[in-house]
């Protein structure tokens, strides 16, 4: 099956039926979402991870004698933070440029379904975000020399963290009336949910009215969740940060499978 052309493997995939199609449907779409980053990997890595490292050095340097707590703060706002550059604004902008360039309109010649094009972009996103938010957490450590809790929770934390907060760019990517008001939009939302929401800070570090704002953004959970993980391990709290997360996820799928069009 692998040896197998890729043209070859489409003919095939409209004699298939059930689970077997969707399979090779999401893998055909999965190629070719793997494709459009294979050569441009290394600018996706430092494009994600640059930002947020300055800020963690920045942060070393600025801030003396840091109490621990604090420092697994600025390491967990910045792994979020990274997930938001690239899962959030640079996702969210690329869809959008690709849907008004006419790009779906191949897409739409194929006999695929939407929700399986939906979750391939969804893991073109999660392709681009995976090797920056580890990278910051692995340098985190070392520039802060704290110890951080690695429980079994930690990568279910990272998996629905990446989901919820990707999942929000590529639906706004899929909803872009056009380009210049998506680039807007997406760029005016990573600086709100960065500095406005309780991802480098905590919850009760904000005034009133921005804790309550906070509460409709994925990655207060996202923060929240892996803070207290790389502290304490799995916890209550934690769970209950990952369920919204859950369903963030699943409410992004949903909205994207139906109001996504092939055509602009």
């Amino acid at each position: 099956m692998n040896g197998t052309p890729l043209g070859l493997r489409h003919m095939q995939s409209i004699q298939l039926s059930g689970p077997k199609r969707l399979w090779t449907e999401l893998e055909i779409l999965f190629r070719i979402q793997f494709a459009l980053i294979r050569d441009s990997w290394v600018i996706v890595v430092l494009l994600a991870t640059m930002f947020p490292l300055t800020t963690i050095l920045f942060m070393r340097f600025f801030i003396a004698d840091p109490a621990p707590e604090m420092m697994v703060q600025i390491i967990a706002g910045n792994m979020i933070f990274s997930v938001i550059i690239m899962g959030l604004n640079s996702m969210g902008q690329e869809i959008s440029m690709q849907k008004h360039q006419g790009h779906f309109t191949f897409y739409a010649s194929l006999p695929i379904r939407k929700i399986n094009f939906v979750a391939a972009n969804l893991l073109r996103g999660l392709m681009s975000t995976i090797p920056s938010f580890v990278l910051l957490g692995v340098i985190g450590y070392f520039v802060y020399g704290v110890d951080l809790h690695l429980s079994w929770g930690l990568p279910v934390v990272m998996l629905l963290s990446l989901t919820s907060v990707v999942g929000l760019g590529v639906c706004i990517g899929f909803w872009s009336p056009n380009q210049q008001l998506t680039s807007m939009l997406a760029q005016l939302l990573m600086m709100v949910v960065t500095f406005l929401s309780p991802v480098m800070v905590e919850l009760n570090q904000l005034p009133k009215a921005l804790q309550v704002v906070s509460y409709i953004f994925p990655t207060t959970y996202a923060a929240d969740a892996m803070r207290v993980v790389l502290l304490h391990g799995w916890t209550q709290g934690v769970m209950l940060d990952c369920l919204m997360m859950l369903l963030y996820t699943a409410m992004t799928m949903v909205i994207v499978n139906r109001l996504v069009s092939w055509r602009v």
